[in-house]
């Protein structure tokens, strides 16, 4: 029987070709990658794209429109026919090869890789791309570089346009990375290559081109603005009120709670946005979504986000529970204030999903005697964190106590 393609097309082959293609065109081709595109009945990719297969090509050309659609509506209606797309470089590397797959089965594609223009830089560098950062701030906020920083990394960032090796350099310097050196690589494989170099404190070069991958080699001095890579960041690097999971209390919580790959959190009642904060730096794929009713703290949260790089943290502003109605179904959840409001506790186990985690401090008599309940009525863990600070008495020093928090934590059956 054939296969079954999108829309219920019957299909007796692969029907859509995917071709890396670079920024030198039909040279760069094989054999194979010319004769599928020549055979193609439908050709889309990028007006680039087109302009350098067009002498070669005898397909109908269709430029992507304008804004993109991730659904692919336009191909899929041809699913059957014979399709090309040209895409840059590796397809799969931050590129439409991954759009396509979310929406084509892998055996109805036949797909011709060219070198992502990551590869390219890293050649023309000599750097092992094991042992470097990678980012792609393509359509994407520049804060993102933020958790790369650090000290003598070597990172290559995939940029939108030529004014970003600017920006990105006033950044360095602005966190204390002056020093770093960026190297501009434009154009890569193609006849209009060039390779430009300045420091980020003094970064003067013009023109760049559109097409360009940025090198930085990290430099940075003893006040550079480094996040490091555990939990429990200091607490001066967030922006707060004194309303803010400390640190000590805060590594707890995170270890506690447990993050596993491409994982949403619900942080209720977050305040300095902390605890979410360092959910999603755990690992790019995190998501947190931090429930707070304060506006002022609420438009911090968004700003605390941006500056410790993770701007897709997601801001609610509202009271627990109403404000929890119509969320992503979460796989954990941190109670850090409001929990003991009337109904904010129920309406979190409500919705967590089955073997999420729950994770409530508590610093009011108010909020551990509810937690006690649950604790009683659910089983769980429940523990008491103590944490004393050395601080001056007189000429001397002695233990200050900090409040005792109780944590009660649970796995949803």
């Amino acid at each position: 029987m054939p296969a079954e393609g999108p829309r219920g097309a019957k299909l007796n082959s692969r029907w859509l070709t995917v071709v890396g293609i670079g920024e030198d065109g039909l040279a760069g081709l094989g054999d194979e990658a010319k004769q599928l595109i020549a055979q193609a009945e439908v050709i889309f990719g990028g007006k680039r794209h087109l302009a350098l297969v067009a002498a070669f090509a005898k397909g109908e050309a269709r430029a992507w429109p304008v804004p993109f659609d991730a659904e692919m509506a336009d191909v899929l209606a041809l699913a059957g026919r014979r399709v090309c797309v040209l895409a840059s470089g590796d397809p799969f590397f931050h590129g439409v090869g991954a759009t396509l797959a979310r929406k084509v089965e892998p055996r109805e594609m036949h797909v011709i890789p060219a070198p992502s223009a990551i590869s390219l830089a890293a050649a023309r560098l000599g750097w092992a791309l094991q042992d470097i950062e990678t980012v792609s701030l393509h359509g994407r906020p520049l804060d993102l570089i933020r958790p790369l920083l650090q000290p003598n990394a070597h990172i290559l960032a995939l940029t939108s346009d030529g004014e970003a090796p600017a920006a990105i350099a006033r950044l360095l310097a602005e966190l204390d990375f002056g020093a770093s050196r960026l190297t501009v690589l434009e154009a890569l494989g193609g006849p209009n290559e060039k390779l430009r170099t300045a420091r980020a404190d003094a970064f003067d070069l013009e023109n760049i081109n559109p097409l360009n991958v940025l090198a930085i080699e990290i430099d940075s001095n003893p006040q550079a603005r480094v996040l490091p890579l555990t939990v429990g960041l200091a607490d001066h690097l967030f922006d707060h009120d004194g309303q803010i999971t400390k640190r000590e209390i805060r590594s707890i919580t995170l270890s506690t709670l447990a993050p596993r790959r491409g994982e949403l959190l619900w942080d209720i009642g977050a305040a300095s946005g902390s605890i979410g904060i360092e959910w999603m730096l755990a690992h790019p794929s995190m998501r947190a979504i931090a429930i707070e009713a304060d506006p002022t703290r609420a438009a911090r949260i968004g700003r605390n986000a941006a500056t410790c790089g993770v701007p897709g943290l997601v801001v609610v502003e509202g009271s627990a529970p109403r404000a929890l109605a119509r969320l992503d179904t979460p796989d954990a959840i941190f109670i850090g204030g409001g929990g003991s409001d009337t109904g904010v506790l129920n309406a979190a186990i409500k919705a967590l999903r089955t073997g999420g985690r729950l994770v409530a401090n508590a610093v009011t008599l108010e909020m551990e005697a509810l937690l006690l309940d649950r604790h009683v009525s659910l089983g769980g863990d429940l523990i008491r964190i103590n944490i004393s600070r050395a601080s001056p008495v007189g000429t001397m020093q002695a233990w200050r106590p900090a409040m005792p928090v109780t944590q009660w934590s649970w796995v949803k059956p």
